[in-house]
């Protein structure tokens, strides 16, 4: 698939040799999977082949390994259990993503943590960067930020991609839950009062992979595709789009209700979009509208169908 989002020009072409994903059957996992250049040796791990969480575990896979590099995409995303399971979230998405950068510290190879809009409070007016001060609401977000603080500690040259809202052909994203209910309602109330912008795992992907071409990077960055949408906004987005491609028969009214309509275990920020200036100009990247990669999205779900 051509990448016309990435400037050729800038691209180094020295990748590594040896490359370890974690959370390999993910979203993001396996989308860096189908993007990897041909050159690399990648070693994809789902959680049955290495839990993060195990340290020994950990330690061992990268010693036999012996990566250039680790892309750590295994996390634990299920907003509204962590609310209850504070513990699981914080075992892999902290102490896991620690594990790693530790490991490796120790056999001298680099790293790209993946973390969450969700460490900022949501009371911003204008798009967080990466210092922007966080506060997340949740127990998913302090996760995610303790993952981020224990990284940097022990890993300082880490490359930490922050992200929001990210969907692909696989089932557990809001994009194809959207197009399911489509597909067996009439009518659908959304949530019109929290807003972000959605992220394509591909576009994510190829960002991770061109952060990769350029070592000399390092420290918290942010990405998500370009624009800004409510939840009906993307609600709606989905209902156009996929009556286009052919995934939906027939149009759906989408309604908007207020998030408290639609009370959840976890607050979610109103607001969580992010500042991505610094990415597109450091990776060598342009900007995509966040509803150009939804309706390429769509064709490679229509293509190729659910993981």
């Amino acid at each position: 698939m051509s990448r016309p989002w990435i400037k050729s020009s800038n691209r180094s072409h020295c990748l590594p040799k040896t490359i370890v994903v974690t959370g390999a059957r993910g979203q993001l996992g396996r989308e860096l999977q189908r993007s990897a250049p041909a050159t690399v040796n990648l070693v994809s791990l789902d959680r049955a082949q290495l839990d993060i969480s195990d340290a020994a575990a950990v330690e061992s896979c990268l010693e036999n390994h012996r990566p250039d590099w680790v892309l750590n995409a295994a996390a634990y995303t299920a907003v509204d259990r962590a609310e209850s399971d504070e513990d699981q979230a914080t075992a892999i998405n902290a102490t896991g993503a620690v594990n790693l950068a530790a490991a490796c510290a120790r056999i001298g190879c680099r790293m790209v943590h993946v973390s969450t809009d969700f460490v900022f409070s949501g009371e911003a007016a204008h798009p967080y960067t990466p210092s922007s001060p966080t506060h997340p609401l949740g127990a998913y977000g302090r996760s995610k930020l303790a993952g981020e603080r224990a990284v940097q500690a022990a890993l300082p040259g880490a490359f930490i991609m922050r992200t929001g809202w990210v969907y692909s052909r696989s089932d557990a994203n809001f994009v194809n839950t959207m197009l399911r209910l489509m597909r067996e309602r009439d009518s659908l109330a959304v949530v019109c009062d929290q807003v972000g912008t959605p992220t394509w795992a591909r576009g994510l992907a190829e960002a991770i992979w061109a952060a990769v071409e350029r070592p000399q990077l390092q420290g918290i960055y942010h990405w998500s595709d370009a624009g800004v949408c409510s939840w009906y906004d993307f609600a709606v987005a989905i209902a156009e789009e996929g009556l286009a491609a052919g995934l939906l028969s027939r149009p759906v009214a989408v309604l908007p209700i207020p998030a408290s309509d639609y009370p959840t275990p976890a607050q979610r920020p109103a607001f969580s979009v992010l500042d991505k200036q610094q990415s597109w100009h450091d990776l060598g990247l342009s900007p995509v509208h966040w509803r150009v990669q939804l309706r390429a999205m769509l064709q490679d779900l229509k293509d190729h169908g659910h993981d």
